[in-house]
């Protein structure tokens, strides 16, 4: 279908760490003809030729959520620290993109580096410990909630296995879109912070324990 909505009504949350791949993610669904919800302010640039597929009111999403009536049946993206203040009375599908936390951080190095902003390194074991404790904490709560379905999209398996990981995300969403054309938008040639790592973050942050700080 070209530029639908989801039957159900839900909102379709495209959320994980920044730099996670969650930018082509909404590329994906839009090539699909999921109607989403953006408003294209934040231009393309080097570090996200594609676009960003942002909406600016999501920042305000702590202190006003009006807006989201305008999300039913769409999809939005919106960062993972954000989705505590997603209100209880509303259902959410959340399509939660998770990535090798060390593509994740060379990925913002890179963006931060090319602005000029910034110190992060792909090696700062501090900004990985932070990460691993906020994905922790927020894996737990969302299993909580009785108002979300979360699917865990793998981006590092998107590329390596598209149709897969692509059918796993069909069968999440219910929704009939147009498999083809969500195929042919994933551009293996956008991956340029890649490791030799299969791991994705849940599994990293497994392998930290449950006491790990």
């Amino acid at each position: 279908m070209s530029n639908s909505e989801t039957e159900d009504r839900s909102i379709i949350v495209v959320s994980g760490l920044p730099r996670s791949g969650t930018s082509m993610l909404m590329q994906v669904l839009e090539a699909g003809g999921l109607s989403l919800l953006c408003d294209y302010k934040r231009r393309p640039d080097p570090d996200n030729p594609r676009g960003y597929y942002e909406l600016e009111k999501v920042k305000t999403l702590p202190k006003d959520s009006s807006w989201l009536g305008e999300a039913e049946g769409k999809a939005v993206k919106i960062v993972s620290m954000l989705l505590y203040d997603l209100p209880p009375e509303r259902h959410y599908k959340i399509v939660f993109v998770l990535r090798a936390l060390t593509e994740v951080l060379a990925s913002q190095a890179t963006m931060l580096a090319r602005r000029g902003e910034g110190t992060v390194s792909a090696e700062d074991s501090k900004m990985r410990r932070h990460y691993e404790r906020h994905l922790r904490k927020l894996n737990t709560w969302l299993a909580e909630q009785e108002n979300m379905e979360v699917f865990y999209c793998d981006y590092n398996a998107m590329l390596r296995d598209p149709e897969a990981e692509l059918a796993r995300l069909l069968d999440f969403l219910g929704a009939h879109l147009n498999k083809y054309a969500m195929l042919q938008a994933i551009d293996p040639s956008l991956y340029r912070q890649r490791t030799s790592l299969m791991a994705t973050q849940l599994l990293e942050i497994d392998e930290c324990g449950p006491d790990a700080s």
